[in-house]
């Protein structure tokens, strides 16, 4: 981890919640809120729509470190996405996190930018619309994760720990043990992890050094997750407040594979080492963020045992639980897993066999110990993991003792990490104890700022014993790769260059074999432990990949010889995120405090028997640098160790002596029998070398400003061995020159002279700043190893004389200059110094004793001319307080330099009276080792002072080497002439295809090129990020350097200037050139000697200028005011001059469109800085700034790129595309050639012109006033828009364009606050005046109405059940409203109990809105509140939404479903019902589609849909509209009334009887209920009763009629 990773830095987040769509529920009213970290920030609510339109813009502010920064998890709504640099209008998919078989929610379209200091967000301009409107094909993921991801569980299983330290003060822990009487560890740890804004923690085990959980922590989250990081922290609980012990960050990239054969992210179960601050406890630990994470730690605090396994979920499945809350689990404990070999059960651990290792170390070599504690004893204490800590590492815990006491053993004791001090290990093992530390000893003098410790003949050692699972196979296949790497790395400049000449293909081809051959050998060696104990499926998945990657090289190889191939392969197996051994930290310990430290990866120094596996600095002599921690504390060295490792099994222990210097006696502790298994406790040696070593300091350059004049007083203190020697000190430079040899005579190195031959010690360097009080500053660092010549060897070419390189200087991590010196070694035989190559004594008396860098390896010097143009000086600070009257700049440059004109009033005219000067110098011929030139800015006080006002170093005068001008000239290609004719051609095409001018205005052309970002008929604009940034800063012939003045700040970033030094800028150029110059220039005809290279190059006498600045908008404006808006206006200052638009302030934008011009009247070179600023209005108050831009006009001005006024791509001379340059193009044409002394322009027949011997081809006429006019504006302008093809003198000019320009704000430095599009004509006051400025004001939106009809309804679904017959019926009515005026929506009437869901209307809706035609949006303003100053204007797309509700009189209405309308871009309706389906929502974008805008009128039939339990769309009715869209003229000239009103009523709707109210018209009811349901019934019913009536009479009557008829008979 980078040190610079705790540093604290300013990052600024910016969302813009655009939409939403598919989002899931019934008639909603959504809010999104967006959670980062604990903030939160809401959009407002929008009512009853499922496709919410918002164009909210967030803004959050943070100053925390990197790590902190991107553990953050951005939230929107329910969803949950990492944060990546820059997402441009993507979607991103919500989820419920509750319900996770539930499937998508909806989407939120959003952009997400996350900008550092100096970033820039290069926004997209307008992209095409069916593009954006593909969610699948733009969802909200990073790059390579598949837009389907499944839900998976991620189970974190956590064992146990070791080797915790002390988080408690032991006065507690004793007064505990005098009242209870029981010994506790002073620790309650548990474990929390963290991963993808989820926590969850183990339970907390009480007073245990060494805790066992067996907890699994469970994550429920999607796959591939977006959050990459997974953070395992053990903390100590506390009543008070938990601390935290140690952090691991596991990267699931690294222990995953996405490709075809890939694998699911696994891990363990494996040991995972934690570092951190120091062991000892204190109440105030200044060193706690290191037990965060952040940053490297400097300490051992402990290790865990934990695995990972990762299981897709069957969603589908209904045993899954839904939630994703964290889940706390048992698991089965470590001890009772074995280890299943072949076929047979092992009593092994699951993480791998104990073995014992041995770790030996010995000092040759310890100098540069700081003086402020050189006073003391001093010795060296080696660990690795608790072994070997004697100050704060941690006793055996409690339980542990008593099992002891008690005699008992157990297996897991043998694994325990604390077995560490050295009295238990003599009683354990009494052939061998550890010896940790070296004796203490005092320091002796090596100079006044430095000391070192006599180890000269006798070099102390160390030796450590420690137990550990043996997973070496790790380490050995990271160091492997690692040396593969480095052989790549070194290789491949060389194959780059030969890859260059086709003759050297056999070479490369033998470069790329020796790497296939080592990759081979690395899977062969890998493949040898498979069967070990304690190898995980991570190791035996990454091995397998690594083979099939390595088939995959074999397979290219012949056919592609490509880096990168080899490069992703080691990359693949050099990072190991399962940890094994430790690493080795090495301690100065000065009274029994830790003084400064040195962490060693144990991998380094790892032995193993095979050449590839071992470690790179196991066996060898090493530097190693002792600090105190990070940042400025770190940058001095605290001592600087030669010391010697080696780290491997205890049995291979032999041969750990082989690697050392040779001529030593081992001096040994004890005496006696197996004498011959203890290591050394120290190395006598009885053979040494002498030598004596010359440094060659030449110069360095770009140094650190440390003096508050911006400048340094530099020194170099040089150390080798035990030797030190400075360089002289050089006065306010931070480019000095010392050219200097410092000669160290009688240094002693000790061992054979062959070693010293190939590997000398490495020389140190330092540089300082001299202080006249106090001690010197630390500058920077280098190091570099000597050229070392023996006795016996020649001393010439081709090694020697060395010579000269360049030394990267570093201050901490960041790079803070180059030293350009050699070193040499030589030998001192027999003979003496006598028979060393001579010394030349001090050649300039002035500086005394100083000897100079010998002629042979000092560079070659050639005589040069550097000629300055001395032009101005411009935002001159006060100094001291005092205004800055009367500057002049001095220039140097090796020794020589030349003095500027005196400016006699900077406040009346800040320019040089003299404008070129010269001087002559030696300089290298090597352009590489050319000196830096310093400019140096003085102001010239009363009685002859002289005051610093500011310096600036050029380091590099590569760009200011003149060259001749190339005079060849080819003559214009015919096949370009036909291109010419081709592109007019085709843009006079569409020309004819444009609209009327007269509808036409600059918004049109500003527009038009957004949608395009083309080039398009010659009527569109150029959009350009900024001007400068495209135009390289117009510093064509004119340069402007900031002068510094100030100590520099220890910015991390170098590139981003501070802007807090700059004290001014001085305007001029340079031209440097080697003498003779040839003859031919001189005689050009109109040569200046006195201008030397600087011809034709205007004056600089003071000229009046009108500028006119036309602002466009501003775009994503931080948010000023607590409602999260904006009230800016534009404010615009140049010199004196300020223009302050207060009172047309926008209320309540972040992206306000001002569309103003102004003019302001200046004076070159007096006021030429030029600063736009937007600020925020506040009611009460002071206004606050929001962000500011600066341009440099008069770089502008006279830049040959013509910056005045831009080149239209056209020539008008009426309407909106009109020339606006008061200069037609013939006359700038001719101005241009004449300026550049070339031939031209000559106007041809048939639309010809000549210049320079090129021909263009234009057209020749012009459209006056409906009159064509011949004219060759248009060939000059065709001349114009090419001159960059004009040999020798052409450049590009500057189009008309508008810029978009990056606000930035003093009190956010680096941070863009919002960009404003705008650009600038100048016009000089001495010509014929301008025409007035085009109108760019806001376009304002047309009064439209639409007017819909609602004729009918079909097949609307049946929601109500009937009382009486339980019959299936709706009571139907349409809602309808524009989007964001759902204040206003409007009802028809309701259609009662409709049966078959059919409605009858005939009911208008009328919808008067305000439109931007160009935007495509509606504007509405309105008051955000009650309590709100002014109205906000919203712009917001134009849709149309219709909903079929079922009316209910004693409950709320039920909503059925919805359609809504964009109007610029919806379905044609069907012609009838049955043709209408649910097709024309789901495949909408397939349909062929119509806007309101241009069709005007349009009937049709459109679905209304609604999402059903499964979340999918069903169609919920069908409704027969009619949609009417008239200009507020035409609406006024045919009024309608509402519903059916007057005027021009609707007639009323043909509805059944059935459509009525039971309890309004009760007899009715009966009358339908009797009649028309029941009417057969009755039929049926009353038919047969009548006919049983009658019978029934026909017998009753029968017997009666029978008697009289009988009665009758008788009396007959």
């Amino acid at each position: 981890m980078e040190p610079s990773s705790g540093r604290l830095v300013d990052y600024q987040i910016s969302v813009t919640v655009i939409e939403a769509r598919q989002l899931v529920g019934l008639n909603m009213d959504p809010v999104v809120c967006v959670e980062i970290g604990e903030e939160k920030k809401y959009t407002s609510m929008k009512e009853s729509t499922n496709c919410p339109y918002y164009n909210e813009y967030f803004v959050f502010d943070f100053h925390v470190p990197p790590d902190v920064m991107f553990d953050k998890i951005l939230k929107i709504s329910v969803s949950r996405l990492s944060l990546q640099h820059q997402f441009h209008h993507k979607w991103a998919m919500l989820s419920d996190p509750d319900d996770i078989t539930a499937g998508c929610k909806g989407y939120v379209k959003c952009d997400i930018a996350v900008v550092g200091k100096g970033d820039n967000i290069k926004t997209p301009h307008k992209a095409n619309e069916t593009d954006e409107n593909d969610i699948e094909g733009n969802l909200l993921l990073p790059e390579g994760v598949p837009s389907e991801r499944q839900w998976a569980r991620f189970y974190v299983k956590i064992y146990r720990a070791e080797g915790l330290p002390k988080m408690n003060t032991s006065i507690m822990a004793n007064v505990k043990k005098a009242f209870i009487g029981e010994n506790r560890d002073l620790v309650d740890p548990y474990v929390l992890v963290q991963f993808a804004g989820q926590k969850g923690k183990t339970s907390v085990q009480k007073s245990s050094y060494e805790p066992i959980w067996n907890e699994q922590v469970i994550f429920t989250e999607m796959f591939p997750p977006l959050c990459r990081r997974l953070k395992v922290q053990i903390r100590d609980s506390d009543k008070v407040n938990d601390v935290a012990i140690g952090t691991h960050f596991i990267d699931l990239r690294k222990i995953a594979n996405d490709g075809d054969k890939g694998f699911l992210p696994t891990m363990g179960p494996a040991w995972v080492n934690m570092y951190g601050s120091t062991r000892n406890y204190t109440l105030m630990d200044e060193h706690q963020d290191l037990n965060e994470g952040l940053g490297e730690g400097v300490s051992f605090r402990a290790r865990l045992l934990i695995s990972i396994t990762v299981e897709i979920l069957d969603t589908s499945s209904a045993e899954i639980m839904s939630s994703t809350e964290v889940q706390i689990e048992p698991v089965s404990n470590m001890s009772e897993v074995r280890f299943q070999g072949q076929g047979t059960v092992t009593p092994l651990s699951a993480t791998g066999k104990m073995e014992e290792f041995f770790l030996f170390g010995s000092f040759l070599e310890a100098t540069m110990i700081d003086r402020k504690i050189g006073d003391k004893a001093i010795s060296f204490e080696v660990t690795i993991g608790n072994y070997g800590n004697q100050i704060d590492g941690v006793s055996k815990s409690a339980s542990a003792k008593k099992k002891k006491e008690g005699g008992g053993e157990s297996e897991e004791e043998e694994t325990e990490l604390i077995h560490n001090s050295s009295d238990e290990e003599a009683e354990d093992d009494g052939d061998l104890t550890s010896v940790p530390s070296t004796p203490p000893m005092k320091p002796v003098i090596t100079d006044r700022n430095y000391f070192h410790l006599p180890y000269f003949e006798k070099k102390p050692c160390i030796y450590i014993k420690s137990w550990w699972q043996d997973q070496r196979r790790r380490l050995y296949n990271s160091n492997i790769m690692d040396k593969i790497a480095d052989k790549l790395e070194e290789g491949l400049n060389d194959v780059q260059e030969i890859i260059k000449t086709e003759k050297h293909k056999i070479t490369i081809s033998i470069f790329f074999f020796s790497i296939l051959h080592n990759l081979s050998r690395f899977v062969t060696l890998a493949n040898k432990d498979q069967n070990l104990s304690g190898r995980t499926k991570l190791d035996k998945e990454r091995l397998k990949s690594c083979m099939r990657e390595l088939v995959r090289l074999h397979t290219l190889y012949g056919l592609s010889l490509d880096i990168k191939n080899y490069s992703t392969f080691s990359c693949l197996f050099s990072c190991k995120p399962q940890h094994s051994i430790p690493d080795v930290f090495i301690w100065m310990i000065s009274n029994n405090k830790r003084i400064a430290y040195a962490r060693i990866p144990s991998k380094d120094i790892l032995y193993s028997i095979v050449d590839e596996e071992m470690g790179k600095d196991c066996g060898k002599v090493k530097a190693v640098f002792l600090r105190k921690g990070f940042g400025p504390a770190g940058w001095t060295v605290q001592a600087k160790l030669e010391m010697y490792l080696w780290l491997g099994l205890n049995k291979q222990r032999k041969d750990f002596l082989s690697g050392l210097p040779s001529g030593f006696e081992e001096n040994k502790a004890t005496k006696g029998i197996g004498i011959q298994a203890v290591p050394p406790i120290s190395l006598v040696y009885n053979m040494k070398q002498v030598f004596q070593l010359r440094a060659h300091m030449y110069q360095a350059r770009s140094l650190f400003a440390a003096d508050s004049s911006g400048l340094s007083d530099p020194f170099a203190r040089v150390f080798f061995s035990t030797h030190s020697q400075v360089t002289e000190v050089l006065s306010e430079t931070l480019c000095p020159t010392w050219d200097q040899l410092l000669v160290f005579d009688n240094v002693e190195l000790y061992g054979e002279a062959g070693e010293l031959r190939h590997d000398p010690p490495i020389i140190v360097i330092e540089l300082y700043d001299q202080d006249t009080v106090g001690k010197a500053e630390f500058i920077g660092r280098t190091f570099a190893k000597p050229l070392t010549k023996m006795v016996d060897e020649h001393y010439g070419p081709p090694r020697f004389p060395p010579q000269l390189e360049y030394y990267q200087i570093y201050r901490g991590n960041c790079a803070a200059g180059d030293l350009l010196a050699a070193f040499e070694l030589l030998q001192i035989g027999p003979a003496g110094r006598a028979a060393l190559p001579p010394i030349d004594g001090p050649t300039d008396s002035d500086r005394g004793p100083i000897l100079p860098v010998p002629l042979g390896i000092r560079p070659v010097l050639s005589r040069y001319r550097i000629e300055v143009l001395f032009w101005g000086l411009r935002d001159l600070k006060r100094i001291n307080l005092a205004q800055v009257d009367r500057p002049r700049v001095d220039i140097e440059c090796a020794g020589k330099g030349v003095q500027s004109a005196l400016i006699q009033n900077y406040k009346k005219n800040p320019n040089f009276s003299t404008l070129v000067k010269w001087f002559e110098v030696d300089l290298p011929e090597n352009e590489l080792l050319h000196p830096p030139l310093n400019i140096r800015v003085v102001d010239c006080r009363a009685f002859g002072r002289y005051t610093l006002v500011g310096s600036h170093a050029v380091t590099s005068l590569r760009k200011f080497i003149y060259s001749p001008p190339d005079k060849t000239a080819n003559n214009w290609d015919e096949k370009e002439k036909e291109k010419k004719k081709k592109k007019k051609k085709k843009g006079e095409e569409v020309d004819e295809e444009e609209p009327d001018e007269s509808m036409l205005d600059w918004w049109s052309k500003y527009f038009a090129s957004i949608e395009t970002m083309m080039e398009v008929g010659g009527t569109l604009i150029h959009l350009i990020y900024s001007l400068e940034s495209e135009f390289g800063n117009f510093e064509d012939w004119l340069h402007t350097f900031n002068l510094f003045r100030g100590k520099a700040g220890d910015d991390i970033d170098h590139n981003v200037v501070d802007d807090d030094r700059i004290v001014g800028r001085f305007k001029g150029s340079l031209c440097m050139y080697k003498l003779p110059l040839s003859e031919e220039i001189t005689r050009e005809a109109g040569f200046d000697p006195n201008m030397g290279m600087f011809q034709s190059i205007p004056h600089n006498d003071p000229i009046n200028v009108l500028i006119r600045i036309y602002i466009i908008r501003a775009t994503d404006l931080h948010p000023a005011d607590i409602n999260g808006k904006a009230d800016p206006y534009i404010v615009i200052r140049l010199g004196k001059s300020e223009i302050r638009d207060k009172e047309n302030y926008i209320s309540k934008q972040l992206n306000p469109v001002f569309g103003k011009s102004f003019n302001i009247e200046a004076t070159f070179p007096m006021e030429s800085m030029l600063t736009v600023a937007v600020y925020d209005w506040d009611l009460v108050g002071t206004d606050d700034l929001i962000g500011e831009t600066k341009i440099d006009l008069e770089n502008r001005y006279y830049s040959k790129h013509r910056a005045t006024c831009g080149i239209a791509s056209n020539y008008s001379v009426h309407g909106y595309n009109v020339w606006r340059d008061p200069q037609k193009p013939t006359q700038i044409l001719a101005k241009l050639c004449k300026e550049a002394k070339l031939d031209g322009p000559h106007y041809g027949p048939g639309g010809k012109v000549k210049v320079a011997n090129r021909i263009f081809l234009g057209p020749t006429e012009i459209e006056d006033e409906s009159l064509k006019k011949q004219t060759e504006e248009h060939l000059a302008l065709t001349v114009l828009r090419h001159w960059e093809e004009i040999p020798r003198v052409g450049c590009k000019l500057i189009p008309e364009h508008v810029e978009t320009r990056p606000l930035l704000n003093p009190d956010k430095p680096g941070i863009e606050q919002g960009r404003i599009e705008m650009w600038v004509d100048m016009f000089p006051m001495d010509v014929p005046a301008p025409g007035p400025a085009i109108d760019i004001s806001p376009r304002k939106p047309k009064r439209y109405e639409l007017r819909v009809i609602i004729w009918n309804t079909d097949e609307v679904i049946l929601e109500d059940d009937d009382y009486f017959t339980g019959e299936k019926s709706s009571d139907i009515f349409v809602r309808g409203w524009l989007k964001g005026q759902q204040e206003d929506k409007q009802d028809t009437d309701v259609h009662y109990h409709s049966l078959t869901g059919e409605g009858n209307f005939n009911w208008r809706f009328v919808f008067p809105f305000d439109y931007l035609m160009a935007e495509e949006k509606i504007v509405i303003s309105k008051k955000e509140s009650m309590f709100s100053w002014d109205e906000t204007e919203y712009k917001i797309p134009a849709r149309l939404t219709l909903q079929v509700w079922d009316a209910d009189h004693f409950s709320a209405d039920d909503f059925l479903g919805a359609i809504e309308l964009d109007l610029n871009k919806f379905p044609r309706g069907a012609k009838t019902a049955k043709q209408c389906s649910l097709n024309m929502v789901l495949k909408e974008h397939e349909l062929p589609t119509i806007s309101i805008f241009k069709q005007k009128r349009v009937k049709g039939w459109w679905p209304f849909v609604a999402r059903d339990e499964n979340d999918e769309f069903e169609l919920t009715g069908k409704v027969e509209a009619e949609l009417h869209l008239l200009t507020a003229e035409e609406a006024e000239k045919n009024p309608v009334g509402l519903g059916r009103n007057e005027p021009e009523p609707l007639e009323k709707p043909n509805r059944p009887d059935t459509t009525f109210l039971w309890f309004l018209s009760p007899l009715k009811a009966i009358r339908y209920l009797i009649c028309n349901r029941y009417k057969w019934l009755i039929i049926k019913i009353v038919l047969p009763l009548l006919l049983l009536i009658m019978v029934g009479l026909f017998l009753y009557s029968m017997p009666g009629y029978l008697i009289v008829g009988l009665d009758f008979v008788v009396i007959v």
